[in-house]
């Protein structure tokens, strides 16, 4: 069996790894052992200079360092046996462009869960799978929903193949913190709303702005997720996805 996660945070690592071995193995043995891939976070503290060498400045925070380091040690601390196959990230992960910025090498992958096999890839919005706006809400007020805190967000059903999108909850105040945001330019959404501006993929703000819309049009989250229900998609015959 395959578990597949997406962690932005050290404050999901634990419980997150927790929910990701709930459904490969009885977390109560010793003896299990686990093959594991790390891939995607990348030296975020590389600046360039004048003098054209590049170098590791201790006044810019890293995000993707301490990700990783927690993921290790939460890994190392668990009972079963973890056989690290792929560690893609930080300095391995990291191209540096003619301006010194630095640049994750990677940035998505597929994984063929009947073999574990592992395939780099970049996705458009058409292979984005359902609900793309809501999911991206859930990641971005998630901390606000007690339910969700320290946890991964619960998206794919793989015994039914299908999506279930569980309900999170948002404040009243993500309306007046999106219409502040969706009167800024491109380059100061760019800034305030990532980690990584000189980074980002070309549909970055366009897919924030989209974000901010739906937060301005539905600020009670009632309304996305109603008696707190899961929102439920199926294949169908064409490979689309069909809400239930």
């Amino acid at each position: 069996m395959t578990s597949v996660s997406h962690m932005d945070s050290p404050h999901v690592v634990d419980l997150g790894l927790t929910q990701m071995l709930s459904l490969l193995v009885d977390q109560n043995l010793d003896a299990a052992e686990l093959d594991v891939h790390l891939i995607g976070g990348y030296d975020d503290t590389l600046l360039e200079h004048n003098n054209g060498t590049s170098e590791s400045n201790a006044d810019v925070d890293s995000h993707s360092f301490p990700l990783c380091s927690k993921v290790v040690e939460a890994l190392q601390r668990r009972r079963q046996h973890f056989h690290i196959r792929t560690l893609f990230v930080l300095a391995h992960n990291t191209r540096i462009d003619s301006n010194g910025i630095s640049h994750p090498i990677v940035t998505g992958f597929v994984v063929e869960t009947c073999t574990g096999t592992i395939t780099p890839a970049n996705f458009d919005r058409s292979s984005r799978s359902p609900d793309e706006v809501v999911r991206r809400i859930r990641v971005t007020v998630s901390s606000g929903d007690p339910t969700w805190n320290g946890k991964l967000l619960e998206t794919y059903d793989a015994k039914k193949d299908r999506y279930q999108i569980a309900a999170c909850s948002w404040t009243p105040r993500w309306q007046y913190i999106a219409l502040s945001l969706q009167q800024l330019s491109d380059s100061e959404i760019l800034l305030r709303c990532s980690t990584s501006p000189l980074s980002e993929g070309p549909d970055f703000v366009d897919n924030e702005r989209r974000l901010f819309g739906y937060l301005i049009k539905h600020p009670n989250w009632k309304e996305t997720f109603p008696a707190r229900k899961p929102r439920i998609f199926e294949r169908t015959a064409d490979g689309g996805w069909r809400r239930c």
